[in-house]
């Protein structure tokens, strides 16, 4: 794939089968949407994780659809190259496949997204099926998966006993022949990660799954060093841009305060 082309699904594929890796991020709005894309990340993700780093709330539950096509469609309007995929919020798809169906044309009508996320196993295969045959493409979500903490207790290590392992691994074979063009793997061991990814002819997007994913996503807040609450151990910061905003915004409260801004120059 060349710098500059668009990325499409049979683009992830053929990145797979050549052993590139895939670079995913999300975005939450037109501005840094647009600076993702500029820098050549393959998928950007408009996740439900917006509700914690974008909106404060303390899961992604009380996220709605309203909230995400708002979402979707500002940074659709900013991706020209990148593959963008929209997360599909809690009680949007798990209660039929028809209201699944309505919601998921909505981010692709109303937003501008080019796929959707769905997290699950074989109990939204249906689902996956139902919307693939139609002609909306689905990336799936295995490990932990955000809008069941409250089965699971927390965000707690999935796979790592022999049945869960066994439980994906299933699933990942089931949202494959389903229809799923990506599945992302989310904090599960990595050489489980790696089993799976091997198993699969569409590619994995891991956070905290391993190196031995086909590709890797971060939420773009935690990897800037913007949402500093908690630090989970798979991200590494690479820049820390909420000690950088801070320290900014106190030098121009200081020449405000001092009267040294605006200056002569910056007046009319």
């Amino acid at each position: 794939m060349t710098e500059h082309s668009k990325v499409t699904i049979p683009h992830l594929i053929r990145m797979k089968q050549a052993g590139e890796r895939i670079t995913c991020l999300t975005a939450y709005d037109w501005l840094i949407a647009g600076l993702l894309d500029q820098a050549g990340i393959e998928v950007i993700l408009v996740g439900d994780s917006g509700g914690m780093v974008f909106s404060g709330y303390e899961s992604t539950l009380p996220v709605t659809m309203d909230q995400m096509v708002y979402h979707t469609r500002a940074v659709s309007r900013g991706v020209g190259r990148a593959l963008c995929v929209a997360d599909m919020p809690f009680l949007s798809y798990q209660i039929r496949p028809d209201e699944a169906v309505r919601n998921a044309g909505r981010f692709l009508q109303e937003g501008g997204a080019e796929a959707v996320k769905l997290e699950g196993g074989e109990p939204v295969a249906e689902t996956v099926r139902r919307l693939t045959d139609i002609g909306i493409p689905v990336m799936g979500h295995l490990g932990l998966t955000p809008q069941s903490i409250r089965k699971f207790g927390g965000y707690r290590l999935r796979g790592k006993s022999d049945d869960e392992a066994e439980e994906l691994k299933k699933d990942a074979r089931i949202l494959e022949e389903a229809g799923a063009f990506a599945i992302v793997l989310e904090k599960i061991p990595a050489d489980l990660a790696a089993g799976i990814t091997a198993s699969l002819s569409v590619p994995t997007i891991g956070i905290g799954a391993g190196p031995g994913c086909d590709g890797q996503i971060l939420v773009t807040h935690d990897m800037l060093g913007l949402f500093e609450s908690f630090r989970p151990k798979f991200v590494r910061r690479y820049a820390d841009l909420a000690s950088v905003i801070r320290d900014a915004v106190k030098a121009y409260a200081e020449d405000v305060r001092s009267g040294s801004y605006p200056s002569k120059e910056e007046s009319y």
